[in-house]
């Protein structure tokens, strides 16, 4: 069962998420994108993956109940790439520095899980994007120093330029892999699986490696 965490931010504000499984290679942070929150199936049913192979996760709400009310009318929140940044940021201070971090982002989320990468290079061992926008992080894009993995639907075509974009302007280790026949919100049958199998093993591999 999924223990429910309350994350107190430096500015007073404080984000509820999810904390579940046994840090045995580390902490993978789920940075949710525009409109989703820490009760998203689809990260979820990764989220249930990395735990069964020996990571914890920790699923945040980017933002507070008030800033999604508001955010229904006038979509402000959900694409302040610098807000999303910061949160995901706090996150990261608030937890234990005894374990390796990745964060697995997606849609917008991706483009924060970037930016926090970014900010927080000696504690963020690993990034995983899915279907996301890497191109939103902008300029933190050559500064984020965690190996990189894009994964994208063969069939979102727009996203996966969008993709290839990015990566061309990133510095660290980075792997661009496109799920065939996969739409941007992996709803196929097996598409969903394939993420979550890709993204366990490029945590295990950077995670273990980091913890070492």
């Amino acid at each position: 069962m999924p223990q429910d965490t309350s994350i107190p931010l430096q500015d007073g504000t404080r984000l509820q998420g999810f904390l579940e499984g046994e840090p045995r290679i580390g902490t993978v942070v789920f940075a949710h994108g525009s409109g989703s929150s820490r009760h998203s199936p689809r990260n979820r049913r990764v989220a249930e993956t990395l735990q069964e192979r020996g990571m914890q996760t920790l699923l945040l709400d980017l933002l507070t109940d008030q800033e999604e009310r508001a955010d229904l009318v006038t979509r402000n929140y959900r694409f302040d790439i610098g807000l999303l940044t910061r949160r995901v940021v706090g996150a990261i201070d608030w937890l234990p520095q005894v374990s390796p971090i990745g964060i697995f982002g997606a849609s917008t989320g991706a483009a924060a899980a970037l930016g926090a990468a970014a900010e927080r290079p000696d504690r963020v061992a690993a990034v995983v994007s899915r279907g996301g926008r890497p191109d939103l992080a902008g300029s933190a894009l050559p500064r984020v120093k965690a190996p990189t993995l894009l994964i994208v639907g063969g069939l979102d075509l727009t996203v996966l330029d969008l993709n290839r974009q990015a990566q061309g302007q990133m510095s660290a280790k980075t792997r661009l892999d496109v799920v065939p026949d996969a739409t941007h919100l992996f709803e196929e049958p097996g598409a969903l699986d394939a993420v979550a199998d890709l993204a366990a093993a490029w945590f295990a591999t950077h995670l273990g490696d980091a913890g070492s």
